[in-house]
């Protein structure tokens, strides 16, 4: 096929893209397929000439452009099919205040938060107790998740938030082990059992710094708790009409409660990232789980073609 991969973009997650791309062009090579890198950031105003010239599009954006479901709703105007969720489920996803009222509303238990669009009135106090953490709204890759222990430190990260344009989430702290668990097509896959090893959660740092993390897989958790993240990771992904894959990310209280914190839909796409983890261990290779997205999204069109006909 001749796949046209999207990466960069002009989130402050660029660098993240264009390293995954990397592997991503790489491992479809291998498999006969042309690739052709093409960067938002760069040739945005090309997009759909570029696309229209190929059989598909892998999107492997972070932030915005990208799980803001932008550059999937130009591709679906020329009809050129690509991986993963569409516009309006993108977008549900990357909003975290969203898509907790939609966790929360269908049952699901998600830390409580507070959602600040513009900087508080004079006065304000956050309604949820300390230590609490605040992060971008509609930011990812963990990227300026800052634990807030007290008034004076909350003040100075409002701040700096704010002074970079973001929308911020204040979420409340519930201790207990990190663990995400992915969708593939309607399958959930094996979950991963995420350890920090320096600092008490999985910050930036922990993310993609080499060691920064243990991230076993499967998790060795009881079969009921694995069976019960799998079957919210599923219902999440469905509930906001997502397609392709996902990765949700949950919190294991102590008391053995799942705690959803959000849903991915662009996750790492690394030979090494999450997903791919998780893939690997139900006996998909890194090419072949690519191939198994791209191919979920030509399905999509073709089905969706067929539904629109007279």
């Amino acid at each position: 096929m001749r796949i046209l991969l999207i990466a960069g973009g002009w989130s402050n997650e660029r660098e993240v893209s264009l390293n995954g791309a990397v592997g991503i062009a790489g491992a479809l090579a291998e498999r006969g397929h042309s690739v052709t890198r093409f960067d938002p950031a760069v040739e945005f105003d090309a997009l759909l000439e570029k696309a229209a010239g190929h059989d598909a599009a892998f999107i492997n954006l972070h932030g915005a452009p990208g799980e803001d479901g932008l550059i999937q709703g130009l591709l679906e105007r020329i009809g050129c099919p690509y991986q993963g969720a569409g516009p309006a489920a993108s977008f549900l996803a990357l909003h975290k205040a969203a898509a907790k009222q939609l966790f929360r509303r269908a049952g699901l238990l998600t830390p409580d938060w507070e959602f600040l669009p513009a900087p508080p009135p004079a006065g304000w106090r956050p309604t949820l107790p300390y230590p609490l953490f605040a992060k971008a709204n509609t930011g990812g890759s963990s990227l300026g998740l800052v634990r807030v222990e007290d008034e004076q430190n909350l003040r100075g990260v409002l701040r700096e938030k704010f002074a970079a344009g973001e929308e911020v989430l204040l979420e409340t702290s519930v201790s207990g082990q990190e663990v995400t668990c992915g969708v593939l097509g309607e399958e959930a896959l094996p979950p991963i059992l995420i350890q920090p090893l320096e600092g008490s959660y999985f910050d930036y740092q922990s993310k993609y710094r080499k060691g920064g993390a243990k991230e076993l897989c499967p998790a060795p958790l009881p079969d009921e708790i694995t069976r019960r993240l799998m079957e919210l990771a599923l219902k999440a992904h469905r509930l906001l009409g997502i397609e392709g894959y996902s990765r949700a990310d949950f919190i294991l209280s102590a008391d053995g409660h799942p705690y959803i914190l959000e849903i991915n839909t662009l996750p790492g796409m690394t030979a090494t990232s999450l997903i791919p983890q998780e893939a690997a261990a139900v006996g998909l290779s890194f090419g072949e789980l690519l191939e198994r997205l791209l191919n979920l999204g030509i399905r999509r069109k073709k089905m969706k073609r067929k539904h629109a006909s007279p």
